[in-house]
């Protein structure tokens, strides 16, 4: 099955080489290419070029792009989007005057959210979750990565790793799973961490590994959930077992995770709404990337990710959603690349290659994602007709997507 986009307005994150990551200065560079077509071959790029060298083309299919940008699926590495009902009565508390961090300590939070994930069902769990996958897959996310973390029990961190599982049996796109059992510590170990700990060690990562219902391991290393000695024991033994690290940090504190995550190799530090000059020298000297979760910091009205900072230090930077119940009920990754735009002050060729070439990184998966490149999955979004790409972010309530394409399918 072939299909041929023909009349592109722009072709936008064209790479002739197979680049897997963009860093500092260069992330402002956006290679295009105009009046461009775009063939593919069941689900693979197969060539792309100018229009005056289409000629001669026949697909099964051609669809006319006369108006419209082509640019390659928003890849989104950080989510929690399998969990259960919603914590709308907190987002009011946060209103009335609450803190997060009051709002955890009384029971809400993240152990609101384990409760109701313990008490349903796993068709029920799915059902939901499957609902949220497709939403974002028709707002233009074409690889996403999926944490566990609502369980904080044996028995439902694997559930929640099964629908994880499901999911990618019956979705055409890209799945990541993560072990994310160290989210919070469960009331039944609230006055016995290193118990709870213990039990990730020695029982949750082995079943997980054994199981192979995970590829990474995170850790939420901040004050009051795990510290610096916890998330070093936890990712010291996901490597163990095959478990790759990524680690929460820095959202609320700087006090050396950024530091401990490049000690265990892991391929991407997210949130970082605090940063330092240490946490920037120690990326410097690695293959970590930062990754910022703009969403995150509107809702819950914290600062934003120093994205200038990180760029202009000559770092890499991604873009996600982080979409859970609790301070991200959103997987819209077009709001993302505006809110990164508006308040983070990032242009909009940085807001794309972050949300594209270097979240296909932050997944490990940017040798066949997250750009126009011959042999690349064909995972696209197809705009409506627009003045520019500038436009997208520009227009921030409005939905600019007509047509994604996933693996070479149209998505309805």
């Amino acid at each position: 099955m072939t299909t041929l986009i023909a009349n592109i307005k722009e072709l936008l994150q064209v790479r002739d080489s197979n680049v897997s990551i963009v860093k500092g200065k260069d992330m402002k560079i956006l290679p295009t290419l105009k009046n461009a077509y775009l063939l593919i071959d069941d689900d693979t790029i197969v060539q792309y070029g100018s229009m005056t060298e289409c000629n001669g083309i026949e697909a099964d299919t051609t669809i006319d792009a006369n108006g419209k940008i082509v640019l390659p699926t928003w890849c989104d590495s950080h989510t929690h989007i399998v969990y259960a009902g919603n914590r709308e009565q907190e987002f009011v508390d946060r209103i009335n005057g609450l803190s997060y961090e009051e709002i955890a300590n009384r029971g809400g939070g993240i152990l609101n959210s384990a409760e109701k994930l313990q008490n349903i069902s796993e068709e029920d769990l799915y059902s939901q979750s499957a609902k949220r996958l497709e939403q974002v897959m028709k707002q233009g996310t074409g690889a996403i990565e999926i944490k566990s973390g609502y369980g904080l029990t044996i028995e439902a961190e694997l559930k929640m790793l099964r629908v994880i599982k499901r999911l990618k049996q019956h979705y055409n796109l890209k799945i990541r799973a993560t072990l994310l059992a160290a989210h919070a510590v469960p009331k039944e170990y609230k006055n016995n961490k290193n118990g709870f700990v213990d039990l990730i060690i020695n029982k949750m990562i082995p079943e997980v590994a054994n199981k192979e219902l995970a590829k990474y391991i995170d850790v939420f290393c901040e004050k009051g959930y795990f510290d610096l000695e916890d998330t070093d024991r936890i990712l010291e033994s996901g490597l163990k077992y095959g478990l790759i690290p990524k680690i929460h940090v820095n959202q609320f504190n700087a006090f050396g995770g950024v530091g401990m995550g490049v000690k265990h190799h892991a391929l991407s530090v997210d949130h970082l709404e605090e940063l330092n000059d240490e946490d920037i020298d120690v990326l410097r000297n690695s293959d970590t990337i930062p990754v910022a979760l703009p969403s995150c910091s509107y809702f819950l009205s914290i600062p934003y990710t120093p994205a200038r900072k990180i760029i202009d230090s000559g770092l890499p930077l991604a873009l996600a959603t982080d979409y859970n119940p609790g301070s991200t009920p959103s997987g819209n990754m077009n709001f993302v690349l505006s809110t990164a735009c508006i308040k983070m002050k990032m242009t909009p060729e940085e807001a794309i290659n972050a949300a594209t070439i270097n979240g296909a990184y932050a997944m490990g998966i940017s040798h066949r994602y997250g750009s126009i490149t011959k042999g690349k999955k064909a995972n696209l979004i197809i705009t409506k007709e627009v003045p520019s790409y500038n436009f997208l972010p520009y227009a921030f309530g409005d939905n600019h997507i007509d047509r994604v394409i996933i693996n070479g399918q149209l998505i309805s």
